[in-house]
């Protein structure tokens, strides 16, 4: 019999598939302190939380029984996670549970947006009645930009077609052939914002996606559009919005998440007639609430009766004897997935892991989870990717992992190669311990390198003639960016060939464009490991 603790406020519809299972049983003890629930912890194997609970390494170390912790939500602030790794107690979430009320709540901003529903309502309830100021459009026939064809995008772009918009869709999974399986078009950043008349985002917040609709895209974009963003505050340059606004290049916009929450009073989103924002509502809706804690509850039951499970958020257990081999390639193994990412552009169909040398011989289902990760956490969040959903995001968006082993490894104990393959091109990365230096980056597409893979570093294509190497460092000193390394990898004397310098910070844009302009430099690409 499992027994399970329930120490916040859950419905008893989300718990009552632990309830009712005849090997389960629940107690529900809300509102308990630390030293109390360390005090009756270790009589349990699972625990289920909310956000009030504060899942500390007392309480697990008190836990002696404890498989699993989960919490009935997405944020997991609440819970130690390095502490329940290091004994082996899996902590669960519910990313999906917000899905459908996000993909509503969305919709619900872009009609208010669309009639000017809240404005009118308050000039209505306001004593004066005023249908001539808020004229508004249909979304019929109306172009509706996805940024982001998640969970919660293709929702939106489902029930966008319903109202006969055509939807265009980016996002850096999306593959001409889903995309049509969708019946939408496959769409870039710049298409959408050139051609639609509404654009809403789903994608997360990470350094790509920072104000990813800024002022050069505002310059460029379809006068009267209207904007729409229920997923992160960040994304969208609040600032530049406001601007846009004012120059008449967006009509309106409606936002449910700003970039500091709450945001401050003199908020210019707070006063601005043509600005719809709501308190991050966007999974609080009763059933909501509820789905995440049947989602919860269900994993829950797998992990208790050592069945297949999902939505794990931190690493599980793995035996002394291949942690002990693999753990140093860990970090490895992420930053050549991250580094691909960065170098290759496309949509992502195929990641290929290849092991040479002594690894061949041993089960790398972990390290394959941590390369995994590197490559979808750069589009996605590193707080939705970790080394144990890795493998389930990756099917779930229908990218292909392939691993190849080979017990030859020419120079090297062991090699790991990393190729990505998307819609517009084919790259791979090499990677190996040193002896005395770490972890390396040996071989970057056909170019031998020797590249610590940390820090920010710059990738210049160009021929190899005598000057460039100079050019570019000049380039870089006029900019008071100080390069700590360089490795040039060439095939040919006088032929192709890739240069690869470590800075002391982040490159800008504005001087990567001047980079380029040089003679005989082909592509400039900064990637930040």
């Amino acid at each position: 019999m499992f027994k399970v603790l329930v120490s916040d406020p859950i419905s008893d519809l989300g718990i009552q598939k632990l309830v009712d299972a005849a090997d389960v049983a629940v107690d529900k003890k809300p509102g308990l302190s630390e030293d109390e629930l360390v005090a009756i912890i270790g009589e349990y194997d699972a625990l289920l939380v909310r956000s009030q609970t504060r899942v500390t390494p007392r309480i697990m170390e008190a836990g002696k029984k404890l498989k699993v912790v989960g919490r009935a939500g997405v944020g997991v602030d609440n819970i130690d996670l390095e502490a329940a790794t290091q004994r082996g107690i899996i902590v669960i979430n519910a990313p999906d549970g917000n899905t459908i009320t996000t993909c509503e709540h969305t919709f619900a901003m872009m009609m208010a947006v669309a009639r000017h529903i809240p404005q009118a309502y308050l000039k209505t309830v306001g004593g004066v009645w005023d249908r001539k100021s808020f004229l508004g459009v249909e979304l019929r026939n109306k172009v509706l930009g996805v940024m982001g064809m998640g969970r919660i995008g293709s929702e939106v772009a489902k029930r966008a077609k319903a109202f006969g918009m055509e939807i265009l869709g980016y996002d850096p999974f999306l593959t001409e052939e889903r995309a049509e399986k969708m019946g939408i078009k496959l769409a870039s950043v710049d298409d959408i914002i050139r051609n639609a008349d509404f654009m809403t985002v789903h994608t997360p917040l990470t350094p790509e996606t920072r104000h990813m609709i800024s002022r050069k895209q505002f310059e460029v974009m379809k006068p009267g559009m209207r904007i729409v963003n229920c997923a992160r505050g960040g994304i969208i340059d609040e600032l530049a919005l406001v601007e846009a606004i004012d120059q008449g290049i967006v009509a309106g916009a409606a936002f449910d998440v700003f970039e500091v929450e709450p945001p401050a009073e003199d908020h210019p989103f707070l006063t601005n007639p043509k600005i719809i924002v709501t308190p991050h509502l966007g999974a609080s809706t009763v059933e909501a609430q509820e789905n995440v804690a049947i989602d919860v509850s269900e994993q829950v039951l797998h992990i208790l009766r050592d069945e297949p499970f999902i939505n794990a958020v931190n690493m599980p257990p793995i035996p002394a004897n291949v942690r002990s081999v693999l753990q140093p390639y860990f970090p490895l193994g992420e930053k050549l997935g991250s580094f691909i990412a960065q170098l290759t552009a496309g949509a992502v169909k195929e990641i290929v892991i290849s092991y040479a040398g002594d690894l061949a011989d041993v089960d790398t289902q972990p390290l394959n989870r941590y390369v995994v990760r590197g490559v979808l956490a750069h589009h996605l969040g590193t707080d939705q990717v970790n080394v144990v959903n890795s493998m389930h995001l990756a099917k779930e968006r229908s990218v292909n992992v392939v691993v190849n082993k080979s017990s030859v490894a020419k120079d090297f104990t062991n090699l790991v190669t990393v190729t990505l393959r998307t819609e517009e091109a084919e790259r791979k990365v090499s990677g190996a311990l040193m002896t005395g230096y770490g972890p390396r980056i040996v071989q970057i597409d056909s170019y031998p390198v020797d590249v610590a893979p940390e820090g920010n570093l710059l990738l210049v294509s160009h021929t190899d003639k005598p000057g460039i190497i100079g050019s570019v460092g000049t380039k870089l000193g006029n900019n008071d960016v100080n390069i700590a390394t360089m490795q040039v990898g060439r095939k040919l004397a006088g032929g192709d060939a890739l240069m690869v310098l470590t800075v002391d910070k982040q490159v800008p844009a504005s001087v990567i464009d001047d980079i380029v302009t040089l003679p005989e430099l082909h592509k400039a690409k900064v990637i930040s490991l």
